[in-house]
């Protein structure tokens, strides 16, 4: 603990009981922040658990959606028919505000259709894979987002931590052991001042 180098009077001294008061109250503020902050990234922790499961029992789903067709239809048969893919996806990333926090908002632009190939000599489960994995990419896409804002919120978290650490633990402290040094000297000051008017007044008496 540190203190602060300023002059030892009283304007000062009421200098810093302000100071310490903003800072009490900067840090209550800063800390209920942080609470609320780490309320919201594990609600969406837990979102991303239950989306991750969601994610692999689609994707698997898919997966044997695609062998099965493979098994019905060959490999080669298979890399033909998506040779020229005619569906295009964008996304277009905007932010909202949450506490302070920019986070993502992703959005999905899409044009052409997921089925790039005529009907003959393709297979209704090759349809399947196909139109499962194009309702898959939104499920993909949200998962996304929602892992950047809590990578977002953690990063956030930690410096409202530092900043709250640095109010508890360095400037709080100082400036209230400072204070106790001002208040300290003052009442030595004011003592020796009682002490030589004393002694003026018994020099005063004698004369």
């Amino acid at each position: 603990m540190m203190i602060l180098q300023v002059n030892a009077t009283r304007m000062e001294l009421q200098r810093l009981k302000k100071r310490v008061k903003i800072a009490k109250r900067g840090h209550k503020l800063l800390k209920d922040k942080q609470d609320e902050l780490m309320r919201q990234m594990l609600s969406q922790i837990e979102e991303v658990k239950t989306k991750r499961i969601q994610i692999e029992n689609e994707l698997q789903s898919i997966l044997q959606s695609f062998v099965l067709a493979q098994s019905e239809l060959g490999k080669e048969q298979i890399e033909e028919a998506l040779s020229l893919p005619t569906k295009e996806v964008a996304v277009l990333v905007e932010t909202k505000n949450l506490m302070s926090v920019k986070v993502p908002k992703f959005t999905k632009e899409v044009s052409g259709e997921i089925i790039c190939y005529g009907f003959l000599n393709t297979s209704g489960e090759m349809d399947f894979a196909l139109l499962k994995f194009e309702k898959f990419l939104d499920t993909l896409i949200n998962l996304a987002e929602m892992e950047k804002k809590v990578q977002l919120l953690a990063d956030e978290i930690d410096k409202t931590r530092r900043r709250v650490n640095a109010l508890e633990y360095k400037l709080i402290p100082s400036l209230e052991e400072t204070i106790r040094y001002i208040t300290m000297k003052l009442s030595e000051f004011e003592r020796s001042n009682l002490t030589r008017l004393m002694k003026i007044k018994d020099i005063v008496r004698e004369h």
